[in-house]
């Protein structure tokens, strides 16, 4: 992220294309400042701060604001894939159920046709053939009247019509629930969406040049191509290894928010992704990740192990080794490696 970006370690930017940011900026800013309108009320971006150092810093706080949104849209769209699953298994149920209800019916439909040929039908089995039977086995008195098989046979229809009913209020529940994260999917979409366009609009606000030298200066820092020596790193294990060499694989690959590749990722996707390829499955989310394995200190971090990041654990990345992550930076750049301590780390989890 911007904000947490350190300086390039790649050679120090040339004083012209410093002087030609900062005026390019400041101008910018200056052009929001005044036309506020335009701008995203509620992420700054219409307020007075000139230079390239606010620009930037507004650029940065919307970035990472759109990716703490995208963890609440991946976290809904999870929730909603799961309640999606749980209405088809109960409405699986529910049908299974309904059919037995039918069977059991048909087979006491049976017994009251025969006992009407042999001279009318028992009042007991007009019970069976009710609709809802429950309410005469409420009275005792009335099962003394029953036979052996008859009172079994109503006591299997009434637990199989309760279960229907239960079933179909649950599926009813849960229908409601999905309606709702649906709903909340559809909130987060939009706040990403508000949050990346306005950073786009301030960004381009710059003249081509001036966005040029803010890129190589202030996000992509080069690091995208940039390639650690991790000669002789060992994994704590197979699967971390497999982990690491996949994760290692998509250096390069576009970020995407809501995207968990193969072609493009966003954070969470991406390490989410990865340890697929090992055969583990993690949560979707980085702040559930924070919570997929044993928490250890960063003096005893392997290659493997994810490194969880600000407060509220809005991003995530794998620790490749010799001080570096793997991970999906921010829109408009790449999954790179960069230092471990590049913003402030929340946790280390080794699932």
């Amino acid at each position: 992220m911007v904000s947490h970006r350190r300086s390039s370690q790649r050679g120090p930017t040339t004083l012209a294309s410093v002087t030609v940011l900062s005026a390019a900026l400041a101008t910018a800013a200056a052009a929001l400042s005044a036309a506020p309108a335009s701008a995203d009320p509620s992420s700054g971006a219409g307020s007075g701060s000139t230079g390239r150092e606010g620009a930037a810093a507004r650029v940065g706080k919307l970035y990472e604001e759109a990716e703490r949104a995208t963890e609440q849209y991946n976290g809904a769209s999870a929730r909603t894939k799961e309640l999606r699953d749980e209405v088809s298994a109960l409405q699986d149920r529910t049908a299974r159920t309904q059919a037995r209800v039918n069977g059991m019916r048909a087979r006491l439909g049976a017994l009251a046709a025969a006992q009407y040929r042999s001279g009318g039908i028992d009042p007991t089995v007009r019970l069976m053939l009710s609709e809802r039977p429950e309410s005469y086995l409420e009275k005792a008195a009335a099962l003394d009247r029953l036979s052996g098989t008859q009172a079994h046979e109503l006591h299997r229809l009434q637990a199989a019509t309760r279960e229907l009913e239960q079933q179909r209020h649950e599926a009813a529940r849960k229908l409601a629930e999905l309606e709702a994260s649906r709903t909340e999917v559809a909130r987060h979409k939009k706040d990403v969406q508000r949050k990346l366009a306005t950073a786009r609009r301030l960004l381009n606000a710059l003249p081509a040049e001036a966005r040029e030298a803010y890129d190589r200066a202030s996000r992509s820092d080069g690091r995208d191509e940039y390639i650690p020596d991790l000669t002789g790193i060992v994994p704590g294990s197979g699967r971390a290894e497999a982990a690491v060499a996949a994760v290692r694989a998509a250096v390069g690959a576009p970020y995407a928010w809501g995207s968990t590749g193969p072609s493009s990722f966003d954070c969470s996707g991406l390490t989410q992704w990865a340890y697929a390829q090992a055969g583990i499955s993690l949560p979707r989310t980085s702040q559930a990740q924070r919570g997929a394995g044993a928490r250890v200190p960063l003096s005893q971090a392997r290659p493997g192990d994810l490194v969880i990041y600000r407060s509220d654990a809005s991003h995530v990345g794998m620790y490749v080794g010799n001080g570096q992550v793997v991970h999906a930076p921010y829109p408009g750049a790449r999954v790179r490696y960069d230092p471990v301590d590049m913003m402030p780390i929340a946790a280390i989890t080794r699932p």
